[in-house]
């Protein structure tokens, strides 16, 4: 048996794969044959012909932010008033009242390391959210928000800061906790991207936190810029080590999630001369590896958002279970002036889960058909 047919035989027998053999099978194995192999994973947690989407509205928050992450043209500071904006409560009840009417129930939360808003303007935006909307779930914020509101609230930067923030709004209404901001989990490329966002350490310090409080959680990765596969893989390992530290009957991390950078017109394409772009192969391969070595990672999502919906369709059968979300408004990556799908309706959703060979099937947050 080869050593890359061991590591398969190994990912399918659901043992954890070491870097050497991630990285063997990144840099060695026919894509045709990692996307076989991560098929078969999949194929054992997940048997059957079921994949996942959802139907949920991403809502930013605000587009003022401190984190000067060159990858992002969606941001602006606080004295830039034209373009600076904080969403209103107007606003909200109209964005989740059309959300209603197309059959979700999910507000994923996101947006900038605003410098005035704190722990407190946060707790009565989620109180005033789910007085209204009770039945709404608020899939929230993110390790770099978490970091920067306890920083800002006055609370120490380590895991007891960060579950008082987390604890307070768990009182008012957060459901989950995305996996926004990880990028690559590595100091020195987050340095170079990112200057002013939160370490890898500290992202994984509240994720850890957020775990031992019970919190449903999901992991993310942006590639494809100034990281090499090394750091890919590291960051797969950092992903599956953290999650084998959650307690006992909690979900950890129930999902992660994948994409290629756009940065058409950023900061980044400027100084590095990285445009990014949507590279199929690349995306697959990214996929598959994934699949086989996060052992201990329910649900792989096709993140079809900068790939397009034909590469999730591939993913499908190469490791990914979940189609992720029809995305009612997508704001970041449309400000890059990415001329690719950014949203699509329940229908279409369906119809390419169809395509693939798939039964589609509605999900919530925490993965429980509807």
């Amino acid at each position: 048996m080869s050593v890359l047919s061991e590591s398969y035989a190994r990912a399918l027998a659901g043992e954890a794969l070491s870097f050497r053999e991630a990285a063997a099978l990144w840099h060695e194995a026919p894509l045709a044959e990692l996307m076989a192999a991560a098929d078969d994973v999949r194929r054992r947690l997940h048997p059957g012909d079921t994949v996942t989407w959802q139907i949920d509205r991403n809502v930013n928050i605000t587009n003022v932010c401190v984190s000067g992450c060159k990858f992002c043209n969606f941001h602006c500071r606080l004295a830039d008033r034209e373009r600076a904006y904080v969403t209103s409560m107007e606003e909200y009840r109209r964005k989740i009242r059309e959300m209603l009417d197309l059959g979700g129930e999910q507000l994923l939360l996101q947006g900038g390391l605003h410098p005035r808003l704190d722990l407190k303007w946060y707790e009565e935006l989620f109180r005033q959210l789910k007085s209204e909307f009770p039945n709404v779930k608020l899939h929230a914020l993110g390790p770099p928000e978490i970091a920067h509101i306890a920083r800002i609230s006055g609370f120490t930067a380590d895991a007891e800061g960060y579950r008082t923030v987390l604890e307070r709004l768990q009182k008012v209404g957060l459901d989950s906790l995305p996996g926004a901001g990880a990028e690559i989990l590595d100091n020195d490329i987050r340095k170079r991207i990112s200057p002013g966002k939160c370490s890898a350490d500290t992202w994984l310090e509240v994720m850890r936190t957020a775990h031992r409080m019970g919190l449903c959680t999901s992991a993310t990765m942006m590639y494809g810029h100034v990281e090499r596969p090394e750091h890919r893989i590291l960051h797969l390992l950092k992903i599956r080590d953290l999650q084998s530290l959650r307690p006992e009957g909690t979900p950890g991390f129930l999902a992660f999630i994948a994409w290629p950078y756009q940065g058409r017109g950023t900061a980044l394409e400027r100084e590095e001369r990285l445009p990014g772009g949507a590279d199929t192969a690349e995306f697959l391969r990214m996929i598959a590896l994934s699949r086989l070595v996060l052992n201990n990672v329910p649900n792989i999502q096709a993140s079809w958002l900068t790939t397009g919906i034909a590469a999730g369709q591939m993913a499908l059968h190469g490791g990914a279970n979940d189609m992720g979300s029809i995305m009612i408004e997508e704001n970041v990556v449309s400000s890059t002036g990415f001329e690719g799908r950014t949203t699509i309706d329940a229908e279409r959703m369906q119809e390419a889960i169809r395509a693939a060979g798939f039964t589609p099937a509605l999900r919530n947050q925490r993965y429980e058909l509807l």
